[in-house]
């Protein structure tokens, strides 16, 4: 054994002896049985009884108590160091889920943050590994605190955890708010001077900084106490070209405070001004004075407003050519907007569609505006062959109160679209029959009232076919036909009322005055129907039939209306058009076809 490694044993012999109470034992040689005995009880191994017994023979009776009640003071001395793990557990907001072992790293952090010592990263990793976000918000703020104390010459304060009244007081003055008298009170009776001079140095610079804004933005010298003023930061505010909040702006108005309003104000429409440039590509325009015109256009623009011509002109005299294709593109996109909400463009906006040549909108419109006739109409287009050009213009008459091309009229028929209740068919027979009453206004023939009866009947309007014939004097209606004609279909009205016995009354009439004609039998007819007379309704039908109805004819409407057209152009247009659908139904329209001349004549 070398003379170090006796000396090193000779030294934990003398410790051992120390611990054990064992000093009166002279010999210090590593050889000695005591040296063994020492380090077997120092590492807990068991004593023999030959051990014991040697020790009471060298009257060792403090030793052999010593190592008897080393087992219990370890246990106690662990139970010391646990009681004090949960103690920084609790402290530190250390939860239950996180109830390490002694010999977890959680202890020495945990021991070290009471120590007041600052963690290094890896232990810092570690809270934020097993999830303690409390325990390193904690540790967080002691570093805080920490460097509050050093900032302002607190360091010969003891304590560090958050929950100190200095921590909040330091906090305070890093935020350069005002302590209150219990603040430095606090402060004076922890004899920290140094600190409370640091803020009357700090108070004083803000006081004359308050007296030069207040002289600098014409504030009465008497507004308001620095101590305890809302003035100080907002003027701070104003002087840094920062923009005010609602409340500090309220709180100017209540102290009339205007000129500092009226510069907020200013500054935030200078900033709006400057950022519309930018959204709009106006930033070559480099005036940013709030009554130039181009600010008016843009916040015109921003509203998504349609700019006038003499703001056009304005962009265009700038040479602003990207701001007047933006607000084209802008307006353009609002109205196509509107339309898609359904709402209803004005003159001027349509105006403007077609002077700037917006085919997709005007194509978008005309679809829109298609479909929502189509709705009100309650078109249906089953077996329908009419042009989609042909139907919206259609429609369009209708909605302008035109009457309808009679090739429009034949289409719509032959296409299924004139049925009774249908509202294409409604519109279309109140316009025929306002015609026709016009027509009778202005020219006396009685024919057209006839006709105009016959429409509002279609136009579900019966009680207007009948007055058209109330005041009539058959008596001086020249020709039985006319009179028949009147006749039946003022039945035909009164019919539709279920007001039979005038219908019957009419259609008798009318039977008198012409009685070759069928209409008025087979109006008697439909009056049997109607009342379940059938016997009578067969004889009535049969009557009909023998003066040339035809029963049943699906092209009856056509019929009559082809045999109404005057001009002829249009008579020869329908014809063609009726005998190129269906040459077999459309048959009988052959005998309108005019025949074209012989050449060799």
């Amino acid at each position: 054994m070398s003379n170090d490694d006796l000396q090193v044993r000779v030294q934990h012999f003398a410790a051992l002896k120390s611990k054990y109470q064992a000093t009166n034992y002279e010999d210090l040689s590593p050889s000695s049985l005591l040296y063994l005995i020492l380090r077997k009880a120092d590492l807990e191994f068991e004593i023999t009884d030959f051990e014991w017994n040697w020790l009471q023979e060298q009257e060792l009776l403090k030793t052999i108590e010593a190592i008897e009640y080393e087992p219990q003071r370890r246990a106690e001395e662990l139970r010391k160091v646990d009681t004090e793990f949960y103690q920084l557990k609790s402290k530190f907001k250390v939860t239950k889920r996180h109830d390490l072992r002694l010999s977890s790293p959680l202890y020495p952090i945990l021991w070290k943050l009471d120590s007041e010592h600052q963690l290094i990263q890896s232990e810092v990793n570690y809270l934020k590994e097993q999830g303690l976000t409390e325990t390193l918000a904690i540790a967080q703020e002691m570093a805080q605190f920490a460097a509050l104390k050093d900032k302002y010459k607190a360091t010969r304060y003891q304590g560090a955890f958050p929950d100190s009244p200095l921590y909040k007081i330091l906090n305070k003055l890093e935020a350069g708010e005002h302590l209150s008298d219990a603040d430095c009170n606090w402060i004076i009776t922890n004899d920290l001077l140094e600190t409370l001079e640091m803020y009357w140095q700090v108070e004083a610079e803000k006081e004359a900084d308050f007296s030069h804004l207040k002289a600098k933005y014409q504030v009465s010298r008497n507004q308001g106490k620095f101590s305890d003023s809302i003035l100080y930061p907002i003027l701070q505010q104003v002087d840094s070209e920062e923009l005010l909040n609602e409340y500090e702006i309220n709180w100017l108005v209540q102290e009339k405070l205007f000129e500092i309003v009226t510069i907020n104000q200013q500054r935030a429409e200078k900033r709006e001004f400057a950022r519309l440039k930018v959204k709009y590509k106006a930033n070559q325009y480099e005036d940013l004075s709030l009554s130039s015109p181009l600010y008016k256009i843009l916040q015109k623009l921003e509203g998504d407003n349609h700019l006038e011509e003499e703001e056009i002109c304005c962009l265009q005299e700038q040479r602003l050519t990207d701001t007047l294709t933006i607000a084209h593109e802008k307006y353009a996109t609002s109205l196509k907007e509107k339309i898609k909400l359904g709402e209803k463009l004005n003159e001027s906006e349509v105006e403007w569609i077609k002077l700037n040549e917006c085919k997709d909108i005007l194509a978008f419109l005309k679809q829109k505006h298609f479909a929502a006739l189509k709705a009100k109409y309650q078109f249906v287009a089953l077996r329908s062959e009419i042009p989609p050009e042909t139907l919206y213009e259609i429609m369009l008459q209708l909605e302008e109160g035109k009457r309808l091309d009679r090739l429009m009229v034949a289409q719509l028929i032959v296409n299924d679209q004139l049925s009774p209740n249908g509202k294409i068919a409604i519109a279309h027979h109140t316009l025929e029959a306002t015609f026709y009453e016009q027509e009778y206004k202005r020219t006396g023939n009685k024919w057209n009232l006839v006709s105009a009866s016959s429409d509002w009947r279609k136009a579900k309007n019966p009680q207007k076919a009948s007055e058209l014939t109330n005041n009539l004097n058959f008596n001086k209606i020249p020709g039985d036909e006319l009179k028949s004609a009147l006749l039946t279909t003022r039945g035909t009205a009164f019919r539709d009322v279920e007001n039979f016995s005038e219908a019957e009354k009419c259609a008798k009439q009318a039977i008198d005055y012409c009685p070759h004609g069928y209409e008025p039998y087979l109006l008697m007819a439909t009056i049997c129907k109607r009342q379940q007379k059938y016997e009578d309704y067969v004889f009535w039908e049969n009557e009909a039939i023998k003066r040339g109805a035809e029963l049943g004819d699906e092209d009856y409407e056509l019929k009559r209306m082809v045999k109404n057209i005057k001009d002829e152009v249009k008579l020869q247009e329908v014809v063609e058009y009726l005998l190129k659908e269906d040459p077999r139904q459309y048959a009988w329209a052959n005998s309108y076809l005019k025949q074209p001349k012989d050449q060799g004549n």
